[in-house]
């Protein structure tokens, strides 16, 4: 994915329906100077005139003329990105990933923000569906050794809603969810059932123009890697131990004392071999 697309993108506030588009071009960047506005259109399952007002909300005459931009940005591939076999690609591409994610965390204010609401959150709701409930549960297991309470929540249906509403009822202020493709229908509802609630929603996802990213209001970005069978994420699991390594530094007092009744129990119950 080219960076430069991605920054064009986000230099201008998109309606929903702008996002859609948005989310195509991000994701599609080499192929869209090479498509009409009726396919975009197509793709993005939009109106053709909702791409031509797209066009002109990032500042372009027209769609023509964001296709020659994007022409530029695009350009051709790297060397690095001819080399190799299709596995390789891929791990290049989630070394890029990685490299991405290195240079947003060049400024902390947004992590530190997230990290504050979750930290203070009692208890703390941790939503992922489908592909994403492995990487609720990772962090669920190392949130609970610096948190006094963390619920995981991977199961949809109205037992999501449900146990949102409990975990509001008991003191939760925040949730933080895990949006990655394919996204879960569900979990855009359970979002929406926060935001009823009242919740801070902290949303994990791969892209700044993913569906979450309109319900959320800090939104964390760590892209997937594309390249194989099934989507890799390496990016949103490095970002999971970079926020987990944040919320303990809120209240850095708690964490060691936690960590430390932590050691004790482990040492009295012999959990571990080494």
């Amino acid at each position: 994915m080219n960076d430069a697309v991605r920054e064009l993108v986000l230099t201008t506030r998109l309606t929903p329906t702008q996002r859609r588009i948005a989310r195509e071009l991000v994701n599609r960047a080499e192929d869209v100077p090479h498509l009409s506005a009726a396919e975009l259109a197509e793709l993005a399952q939009v109106s053709q005139p909702s791409v031509t007002r797209f066009a002109i909300a990032l500042g372009f005459d027209g769609y023509p003329a964001l296709k020659r931009r994007l022409r530029d940005l695009v350009g051709r591939p790297t060397q690095r990105e001819q080399d190799g076999n299709d596995l390789q690609r891929a791990v290049r591409d989630e070394m890029d990933n990685l490299s991405r994610l290195a240079d947003g965390l060049a400024d902390p204010r947004l992590l530190q923000a997230a990290a504050g609401l979750l930290a203070a959150s009692r208890p703390l709701p941790v939503l992922g569906l489908r592909a994403a409930a492995p990487l609720a549960g990772y962090f669920g297991y190392f949130a609970s050794k610096i948190h006094s309470e963390v619920r995981v929540l991977d199961h949809g249906g109205s037992l999501l809603a449900e146990r949102l509403e409990q975990a509001a009822g008991c003191g939760a202020s925040a949730v933080l969810a895990y949006a990655l493709p394919r996204y879960p229908r569900e979990m855009l509802d359970g979002l929406a059932e926060a935001r009823r609630l009242g919740l801070a929603i902290v949303v994990i996802t791969d892209s700044p123009v993913s569906p979450a990213a309109e319900l959320a209001d800090l939104t964390l970005v760590a892209s997937v890697g594309s390249q194989l069978l099934f989507d890799m994420h390496t990016a949103p699991m490095a970002l999971t131990m970079v926020l987990l390594q944040a919320i303990s530094d809120v209240d850095p007092s708690t964490t060691q004392r936690r960590l430390e009744d932590f050691e004790l129990s482990a040492s009295r119950r012999h959990l571990f071999v080494e």
